[in-house]
């Protein structure tokens, strides 16, 4: 076979195989659609026993806002669980050993908040390796839970995850209060209108990578999303009581 027609079999080859190797890459965003999500893949969105709800918040720590939250949870006697990007676990080491010391629950959110959807199997087991590290050195225990940025997962973050000893766990409901527009009112109806016992809440007590000041319409509706779940029965608390057996 001639140089010209090997170059030619080569780019057809690539042509069928890369967008194949990117479909499976891919595959798992479809975990992103809540309702199919929380329907067929009740693990991985954090659905856990029916008389519980798990509080969790993304994309801290941050020295400006976290420490509101901490307090609130002090005073009402709750803990929850915290996903920690890396790089501000790094730059905050005393506040996340308080947030320890606390008795809340750390996890990890990535490294920086980048969509892993961009990046390729070595890149995302580096990102993941490098916040669970970072974690574990500043609390002295190696973390177990992972929630991607976005809530993207791939196939290179599955297979990561694995490797690394992490679980994924993404969320039920919801406060969309990154917006400029959330209110505590909105993130109250938005957070409740479709929570279920076992459900798990994602809100955000950094806006980092939000609206800026938006924690403070998370912070508002806090005590209204608490009061919500005690009206209707359910314990708030962190992923690790949120099954008979820990996640």
């Amino acid at each position: 076979m001639t140089t010209g027609r090997l170059a030619r079999t080569a780019v057809k080859a690539g042509c069928v195989v890369l967008p194949a190797l990117a479909a499976v890459h891919a595959a798992p965003v479809i975990s992103t659609l809540g309702p199919l999500r929380n329907r067929i893949m009740p693990r991985l969105a954090g659905t856990g026993r029916p008389d519980h709800v798990a509080l969790t918040f993304d994309d801290g720590p941050d020295p400006l806002s976290t420490p509101f939250f901490l307090r609130l949870l002090e005073a009402r006697g709750l803990h929850a669980t915290f996903f920690l990007l890396g790089s501000a676990a790094r730059r905050t080491p005393g506040l996340v050993q308080e947030m320890a010391a606390a008795g809340h629950e750390i996890a990890i959110h990535g490294w920086r908040h980048r969509p892993l959807l961009l990046r390729g199997p070595r890149a995302t087991y580096d990102d993941l390796s490098r916040a669970r590290d970072t974690v574990a050195d500043i609390t002295g225990r190696p973390p177990v839970l992972f929630r991607p940025p976005y809530g993207v997962m791939t196939t290179s973050a599955h297979l990561s995850a694995r490797c690394l000893g992490l679980t994924p766990m993404l969320w039920t409901s919801w406060g969309e209060d990154w917006t400029s527009r959330a209110t505590p009112a909105s993130v109250h109806r938005t957070v409740t209108s479709d929570l279920r016992g076992g459900g798990t809440v994602l809100l955000h007590d950094s806006d980092c990578t939000s609206a800026p000041g938006s924690w403070r319409s998370t912070l508002g509706a806090l005590p209204l999303i608490l009061d919500s779940c005690e009206d209707r029965g359910w314990h708030v608390g962190p992923l690790r009581e949120h099954t008979p057996s820990s996640l």
